[in-house]
């Protein structure tokens, strides 16, 4: 990992443009080979930023560039398309490179782990001929929730929540990308399952080829006689 605060400005090209000027920012290069532009507010969402698999190139400004007080080019090349971010360094304030070592992935809550379990043993939930590979898959940015096979054989990664939003989406795309890219596992595709999903986060997966699947807790935990409930 590592953090760099510097004055910049940044461009992102490709499928889309996008410009922020001269500010002091953090930018944060992580060792999947993603790069984040951050602000001090917006909460945890970067300004800007590239997803892995990208190239990362540090170089000097030509003259018209370094006339405008531009010390370094960083280029952010995604290797699957033609987006790029490019971001002119002014002046670097900080600079700190850190090793975090492999991360042990997210504790999930009672509830979301338990939908873990319960839909591991009854994997043909998702459908017919589904069988189960493992639990919590650990891919090299961490755990997938469940790797399945389906009736055809071919590989499925299942990313679970308690309540479905478009973060979840991009996590479970990002799983994808880097387990397609496995000879021994691709092609994988997704499943997003959880109790409630919003409607954002069920078209933003439509749209990337992933399926939605709403899952019934109680239905799993056998508790599926409605009659028979207190509450």
């Amino acid at each position: 990992m590592r953090l760099v605060i510097a004055d910049c400005s940044v461009d992102y090209e490709g499928r889309l443009r996008a410009h922020l000027p001269l500010a002091t920012r953090l930018l944060v290069l992580k060792a999947d080979g993603s790069v984040l532009v951050h602000s001090d507010g917006g909460s945890y969402k970067p300004l800007n930023w590239m997803s892995p698999p990208a190239t990362f190139r540090e170089s000097e400004p030509d003259e018209e560039t370094q006339a405008s007080g531009v010390v370094q080019v960083w280029t952010v090349q995604h290797a699957k398309s033609d987006d790029r971010l490019i971001i002119n360094i002014h002046a670097i304030h900080q600079d700190l490179t850190h090793d975090l070592g492999v991360d042990p992935g997210l504790i999930k809550d009672g509830v979301e782990a338990d939908l873990q379990r319960l839909l591991a043993e009854q994997i043909e939930v998702l459908g017919a001929g589904f069988k189960l590979v493992r639990r919590e898959y650990m891919t090299a940015i961490g755990p997938v929730d469940i790797l399945a096979r389906d009736a055809k054989g071919a590989s499925v990664a299942v990313e679970l929540k308690r309540h479905g939003n478009i973060d979840g989406v991009e996590q479970l795309t990002r799983y994808l990308e880097l387990m397609n890219r496995d000879p021994l596992l691709a092609p994988v595709r997704g499943i997003f399952a959880a109790q409630t999903i919003k409607p954002q986060a069920r078209t933003l997966a439509e749209d990337r080829g992933i399926t939605c699947v709403t899952l019934d807790y109680d239905a799993l935990r056998g508790y599926d006689d409605v009659a028979g409930r207190l509450f």
